[in-house]
């Protein structure tokens, strides 16, 4: 079948769904039935100069043929036609066919995409750009692709100052594409000399210029060893540093974004440079527009990240001597009360009219953004330098100098101890209460209650002592929340910080005679008209949530009362007429009516004085969540769930009435893999009802485990979605075989070799991983253990632990390897769980294994030594276990010499000591504590 790629083109932007349609089906015919012709045939319709109409389609559409990520291409000159998504590929299938295609053919392509980098339109030079640089990706990583970059480095020396410019921006595509694989060295110096070049002050065209600056910012992560050499390292910075004196603004905004990059990547090789560099980004900061001077501030923010991440990682090694930290943390420090001076300055430039919108930033934002991580660093030295400045300025009668004291007041907070600032903020207080109360400009009252917020979230309770009240702090507050929406919303955070700094306070709390009016100012707020703009409802919902986890058992009964108030707002937002432009705000309201009622479940639930009473209304909490899940929306679907798994857990065994009518919804949402954080909500709500229902969840495991077993066939569209389900639904077997014991066995027959075989892909060291993988790793061997030990749990009363013995060698395979593995605390305590756990459940059988586990002793003996409390618990009931399992075998078989050479009977006077040891002054035992006694108890 012949194809008319241009007819085709041309009829696939017209105004007539049904021709525009009909084109695309074409398109992607000919894509499927003769892709050497198909890319052929766009590669010449956007190098031909004659064809203006067809060729941005056609590159478009040739770029994304040859890219894995979705697009989106508009297949219509018209802006109000929706575009068209083109399908998502493999990236190695797009790598595959584009290897396979014949070297004609590729040459041809490639030489038509070289002879459209001169033309003289700038689109489809840009769109060529792109095209070559994902050939050259694909190239390049399978050791092809050279004649490319020389081709482009040929044309460095054109005349044409187009070519030149199209051949750098190229160039900067290729280095953005190709940036995680490694390139010879030879390649790069080739690039980084071109791109330079054409950087120099004496290159007579701007976008030459500009499209080499950018280039090399798409180019720096490959320049390690220029960066490493002297000459070379100058060279570049000297270029750099010139091109942000440029009087070009976009060449300096660009010149400046590759200084940010270079402190992140070389920021080690900076300091000869740094006053160079302080002094053209003051200059910037002072004088130049405010994109350039954001980027200038960007750049010490940068910095400031970079010592930041080298002080935590000095902290959790322990490298805590002063030497190594003046050693390897000089920028900042050195440079202090200059850097310090500029950016205070910059409070002092807030905008007339103040973007109030979350995503607002101008240059006074970034000043006190990075003034804030300039805290962080150096701590206490901080308040001298900016203290003066705030006394200065607080009291002027020009708005901007009060709001940028108080504003240099609040953003250094988070930096000097708690002994340094509690005086200041004391001497503070009853100022920024007043401004808050009375100060006629907006700006400054929203800046006051931003600065509250933050005292309240770093210095609460006992560590701020003051002569203002709790009753001075909390009026003022509440009155703000009836001030203009963006200063009530700052007012709703700093009372929410100042909730949570009791959260843990006992029976003790100061807010506690003020909770009802803070619920009833609270809730009024939630029903102001204009209660949408700045986050306001948002916040007082949020901070409503915060002052009921702070209740006590005292209060409680005031939180009762809210309980049937809530219930009748989200019955409200049910029946109300469905109007579609109200819909938006109804569906977040319903969201945080269903999130407060979720809090208040949880506190109010658990509680003696207020759980009878609480129970009362469950069937009418449990009617309006399945009225919001009969709903068609996803986001009430999480949120209902949320709060159904939080009732279920309170409920306990009775909430099996209810299942009936929630289990088809909750199917639904075991079905709907393909939106993650739905899918998610309702594998963890499924583990709240195990732990509610126990063996009543029985009559619907068998449908729920096949949506879980189901995972390995089901065509996810992609990868990194599977595996980031996987650990849930790991988990989630543990929390039904928990539930249902010895009716799991026949689901051991799946769930096992799916457990075994990710165990083995995840259980040795992880070597040159991303963080990302990293952290999924550590994700997924914590899924495992979840679900081995509640495997081995659930089976340990029954008759049938037998049919576990084929599966423990392989459970102790995985705990071997990660004993070797680096993991942390919390998974320590994990594999010490499922060690005691395999020695519980199997006794005799086990024996033999761990007597073959040399790793085990070491373990053990680690982690009886750790430093963790809870890691030497774990370690200690692991012990007492594996004791348990010895002396049976003895009893059973005789004994059994084992490497461990655990004696019974001081492990045991060491269990008892320990247990004396831990109890409260009531004799309470702790709650880990309590729960291993438990299982040593049941064993």
């Amino acid at each position: 079948m012949s194809f008319d790629i241009t007819q085709i083109l041309l009829t696939a932007q017209s105004a007539d769904g049904v021709i525009r349609k009909h084109a695309e089906e074409s398109l992607r015919q000919f894509q499927e039935e003769n892709l050497p012709g198909f890319l052929l045939s766009l590669s010449s319709e956007l190098a031909n100069e004659e064809k203006p109409e067809s060729r941005r389609l056609a590159g478009l559409i040739l770029k994304n043929s040859l890219d894995a990520k979705p697009m989106l291409v508009s297949l219509s000159l018209d802006p109000k036609q929706a575009p068209v998504r083109w399908p998502t590929q493999d990236r190695q299938d797009v790598i595959l066919r584009w290897l396979k295609l014949d070297v004609n053919t590729t040459a041809q392509i490639k030489k038509l995409l070289l002879q459209t980098l001169s033309s003289t339109v700038a689109s489809a030079r840009s769109t060529a750009s792109q095209v070559i640089a994902k050939v050259a990706a694909i190239e390049i990583t399978h050791f092809q692709g050279l004649e490319l970059i020389g081709s482009l480095l040929s044309s460095m020396h054109q005349i044409q100052p187009n070519v030149k410019q199209a051949a750098l921006e190229t160039l900067g595509y290729i280095c953005e594409e190709i940036s995680q694989e490694p390139v010879d060295q030879d390649h790069v110096n080739e690039i980084l000399t071109a791109i330079v070049h054409g950087m120099n002050a004496y290159e007579g065209n701007n976008d030459v210029r500009l499209a080499a600056i950018r280039a090399l910012y798409n180019a720096l992560g490959f320049a390690e060893v220029n960066f490493s050499n002297d000459m070379e390292r100058d060279h570049i910075m000297s270029v750099v540093c010139e091109a942000t004196k440029s009087p070009e603004m976009k060449i300096r905004l660009a010149a400046f974004d590759c200084l940010v990059a270079i402190s992140s990547t070389y920021y080690d090789k900076l300091a000869t440079y740094m006053q160079d560099i302080f002094d053209i980004t003051a200059k910037a900061v002072r004088g130049d527009e405010e994109s350039v001077a954001l980027q200038a501030i960007e750049f010490w923010s940068s910095v400031c990240d970079k010592e930041i991440e080298n002080l935590n990682e000095y902290s959790s090694e322990f490298f805590l001597f002063n030497d190594i930290i003046e050693q390897d943390l000089p920028f900042i420090k050195q440079a202090l009360p200059a850097l310090v001076a500029m950016l205070m300055e910059t409070l002092l430039k807030q905008e007339e009219v103040q973007d109030l919108d979350e995503g607002a930033w101008n240059l006074a934002m970034a000043g006190g953004s990075c003034l804030g991580l300039v805290a962080r660093i150096v701590g206490d030295d901080i308040v001298p330098l900016v203290m003066p400045f705030v006394k200065k300025n607080i009291t002027k009668s020009d708005w901007r100098q009060r709001d940028a004291g108080i504003c240099a007041f609040g953003s250094i907070l988070d930096g000097p101890s708690a002994d340094k600032l509690a005086p200041l903020v004391n001497i503070a207080l009853k100022s920024m209460l007043s401004a808050l109360m009375k100060d006629p400009s907006n700006q400054v009252k929203d800046t006051t209650a931003w600065t509250l917020g933050r005292i309240f979230k770093y210095l609460h309770g006992s560590a701020l002592e003051t002569s203002e009240s709790c009753q001075r702090i909390l009026t003022v507050l509440l009155h703000s929340m009836k001030d203009a929406p963006n200063v009530a919303e700052k007012a709703c955070g700093a009372l929410y910080f100042i909730a949570q700094g009791y959260v843990d306070a006992g029976s003790v709390s100061p807010l506690s005679p003020f909770f009802q009016d803070i619920v009833q100012n609270l809730l009024m707020v939630t029903k102001r008209e204009d209660a949408r703009e700045s986050r306001l409802r948002m916040a007082a919902y949020e901070t409503l949530n915060e002052v009921v986890r702070c209740s006590t058992e005292e209060t409680s009964p005031i939180f009762m009362q809210l309980v049937p108030v809530i219930m009748m707002e989200l019955r409200r937002t049910l029946e109300a007429d469905k109007l579609t432009d109200e819909r938006e705000e109804r569906t977040e309201l319903q969201g945080l009516l269903c999130g407060c009622l979720q809090v208040i479940i949880q506190k109010l639930g658990w509680m003696e004085t207020t759980k009878y009473s609480f129970l009362q209304y469950a069937d009418q909490m449990m009617d309006l969540f399945l009225r919001l899940l009969a709903s068609q929306n996803a986001t009430m679907h999480e949120e209902a769930m949320l709060a159904i798994g939080a009732l279920a857990y309170v409920v306990g065994p009775n909430f099996a009435k209810y299942m009936a009518q929630l289990y088809p919804y909750l199917e639904m949402g075991l079905r709907n893999f393909r939106e993650y954080q739905v899918y998610a909500i309702f594998v963890g709500v499924v583990g709240d009802l195990c732990m509610s229902l126990e063996g009543k969840i029985l009559p619907y495991c068998d449908d729920i485990m096949t949506q879980l077993l189901s995972l390995e066939d089901r065509d996810l569209f992609c990868f990194q979605l599977r595996r980031s389900i996987k650990p849930l639904v790991f988990s989630c077997f543990g929390d039904i075989a928990l539930a249902i014991g010895e009716n799991f066995e026949k689901y051991l027959i799946y769930a096992m070799p799916m457990l075994q075989s990710a165990a083995d892909n995840s259980g040795h060291r992880a070597i040159n991983l991303t963080d990302d993988d990293f952290a999924y790793t550590n994700q997924l061997r914590s899924g495992i253990l979840e679900a081995y030990s509640g495997i081995l749990q659930g089976f340990k009363s029954s008759h049938k632990t037998q049919i576990l013995i084929p599966y423990a060698p392989h459970i102790l395979e995985f705990l071997d390897a990660l004993y070797k593995a680096l993991i942390d605390d919390t998974m320590k305590r994990t594999a010490l769980g499922v060690l005691g756990d395999l020695a519980d459940t199997l006794v005799v059988h086990a024996v033999t294994l761990i007597n073959q586990s040399t790793s085990s002793k070491e373990f053990l003996e680690e982690c009886m030594a750790s430093d963790d409390p809870l890691v030497e618990e774990s370690a200690d009931w692991a012990r007492i276990a594996i004791c348990r399992a010895v002396k049976a075998s003895r009893v059973g078989g005789g004994a059994l010499a084992t490497p461990l050479q655990l004696h019974e009977e001081e492990t045991e006077k060491r269990g008892k000591r320990r247990r004396r040891e831990n109890k409260g002054e009531e004799g309470e035992v702790p709650q880990l504590l309590s729960s291993i006694l438990q299982r040593e108890v049941s064993g």
